[in-house]
């Protein structure tokens, strides 16, 4: 397997849907149209933010054949990370090595939630994945979301034994871990010539962390702002601080709004504000608090995005 690299600005997209509830595949051409259009590095279907728990595999596959193919057809150099773990080994191997027939060029690997693993469940989890899925993975580290941390001693000891295992969605919050893990993957370049790419999980940190080393994002935020995010990325990348500063704190407004109820439920509420998709969910996501909704369309109106 060549070396993939991941760099910029991939939007953790969302899975539109109908008032009835199913997948509304117009509004996700549109979606993604608007992110090409914009200059993103890549689309990620089926993540957090695509509503995955609430989608059956059977839609789960079918999303990520769909957006991979659109985007091929679009422009064969923006990268799809096809989110595709599960708290379950097989089911991860499984919907991976789909993600690969469908065309996607990485899978997004979420640590396993609710069963808590220990670090060397964590280990074998994606050793496994990565042994049986020829994809390249970005492990996706949300202690938040899945109650377990992956530690950085884990993560590189996964970098060093499994060779496509290549990048991590770093969304821990800690900014001391990521360095460390920063300072480790330097260190596996030095020994092994092979990469691994730190991406921020979280949009008010991606520029602190490129700052330190990191290579992009795995952005929420760039649903609604494309154009912005990608111009702060690519400034921060090419060492233009200013640049950069100038536009992380123009939307920073934003990357905490979007953030006021639990993700996605805000950001899809603004595409839908933006006129982009129907404001619809599945329970157990539901709209929005009437007084969070007017706090979102006000941040929405001072950026003139509606």
């Amino acid at each position: 397997m060549s070396q993939i690299r991941f760099k910029g600005v991939y939007t953790a997209i969302i899975t539109p849907m109908k008032e009835d509830g199913s997948v509304d595949e117009a509004a996700l051409r549109n979606l993604i149209d608007f992110q090409i259009e914009n200059g993103v590095a890549g689309i990620v279907p089926v993540g957090t933010t695509g509503e995955c728990p609430t989608l059956n595999h059977a839609e789960h596959n079918h999303v990520v054949e769909f957006v991979t193919k659109y985007v091929k057809q679009k422009n064969k150099s923006v990268q799809v990370i096809a989110g595709t773990g599960s708290n379950a080994t097989s089911e991860a191997v499984s919907m991976t090595k789909h993600a690969k027939e469908a065309g996607a060029d990485a899978s997004l690997q979420v640590s396993p939630y609710y069963n808590k693993p220990t670090q060397e469940g964590l280990y074998r989890h994606f050793k496994k994945i990565g042994d049986e899925a020829d994809l390249p993975l970005v492990i996706y580290n949300i202690q938040g979301r899945t109650g377990i941390n992956i530690e950085t001693l884990t993560l590189m000891r996964l970098a060093k034994d499994c060779k496509n295992i290549v990048s991590v969605k770093e969304a821990s919050g800690n900014m001391s871990q990521m360095m460390d893990v920063i300072t480790e993957s330097r260190k596996l370049s030095q020994q092994t010539g092979r990469s691994f790419d730190v991406l921020s999980g979280d949009d008010n940190l991606t520029l602190p962390l490129i700052s330190l080393g990191g290579t992009g994002v795995i952005s929420v935020a760039s649903n609604i702002a494309p154009k912005q995010m990608v111009e702060m990325v690519d400034a921060a990348l090419k060492g233009d601080y200013e640049t950069a500063q100038r536009i992380h704190y123009e939307l920073l407004p934003l990357l905490k709004i979007i953030f006021i109820e639990t993700n996605p439920i805000p950001v899809k509420t603004a595409l839908a504000m933006m006129g982009k998709c129907t404001e619809a969910f599945r329970l157990p996501l539901c709209e929005m608090k009437p007084e969070n909704k007017e706090k979102l369309r006000a941040v929405l109106k001072e950026l003139k995005l509606i």
